[in-house]
């Protein structure tokens, strides 16, 4: 595909997004559409976004668990990146109508101490550099209708980022076993989804080593200070305004939303 046409579709996003607003499926307009050329589209919204005034703050991993491939017929991980528009603390409150058709993930965070630039950065190599790990809610958001996607699309889509909290508790990744670890999500005081760290490729680590060896391949490390969000431990929950939710992530701790 033409370049003109990816710039135009990820301008398309870029508004869609602004606007809070759906587009038609780009996988069904454009059924040629490739998984890299996406990933150029994917470009051209980020770049659209940071022109306006933000700055990335670090990467996702997207579509690791089973439960969330099963759910949007997507079987095979993707990468987005975090921007500081994105942030919410513990406890904060988000306005659901900023967002389009937003949905919560549990997730296990890394904040890094180091550099990881791949290829060939393993699990190991991943904990080495991680000061600490945390407890996490993604709210992805999808421009795409009706969250009919296929893995162009949500790559495109900047992998259906939303935005994301941060629990306020630190742990330090060698002292708890990020495999077995498990989670616990409430949503307006019933428990809605469990899971557990093996869900993100069998661990979290082998997903952000995943994410290192990709971006690796593409010149693009991981940087010390980053936040890298490691994948959904369970199937997204639907969220709108008036729920609130909790996510309890065993030996790592807490973390809660709520929408207004």
């Amino acid at each position: 595909m033409e370049d003109s046409l990816l710039q135009q579709l990820g301008e398309e996003l870029y508004a869609a997004w602004k606007g809070c607003r759906v587009v038609d499926p780009l996988s069904a307009r454009h059924p040629e559409l490739t998984i890299g050329e996406a990933y150029r589209i994917q470009q051209h919204f980020l770049e659209r976004r940071l022109a306006a005034g933000e700055r990335v703050v670090g990467k996702k991993i997207g579509v690791t668990s089973k439960a969330v491939m099963d759910m949007l017929g997507v079987f095979q991980p993707d990468f987005g990146y975090l921007l500081d528009g994105m942030v919410y603390n513990e406890g904060e409150a988000i306005a659901a109508d900023t967002l389009i058709q937003p949905k919560a993930e549990g997730e296990i965070a890394f904040l890094l101490e180091r550099d990881l630039r791949g290829p060939g950065v393993t699990a190991a190599d991943v904990l080495s550099a991680t000061e600490a790990v945390m407890a996490c809610f993604e709210i992805v958001d999808s421009r795409i209708r009706d969250w009919k996607i296929k893995i162009q699309d949500t790559v495109a889509d900047n992998a259906s980022c939303g935005v994301f909290v941060l629990g306020d508790r630190l742990v330090d990744p060698r002292r708890v076993d990020l495999a077995t670890c498990g989670m616990v999500l409430e949503k307006n005081g019933e428990i809605v989804a469990t899971g557990a760290g093996a869900a993100a490729l069998g661990a979290p680590a082998n997903a952000v080593a995943w994410l290192a060896n990709t971006l690796g391949r593409l010149g693009v490390p991981l940087k010390a200070g980053e936040i890298i969000l490691s994948g959904s431990l369970a199937a997204m929950v639907p969220v709108r305004a008036g729920d609130s939710l909790s996510v309890t992530i065993g030996g790592i701790g807490r973390c809660s939303v709520r929408f207004t």
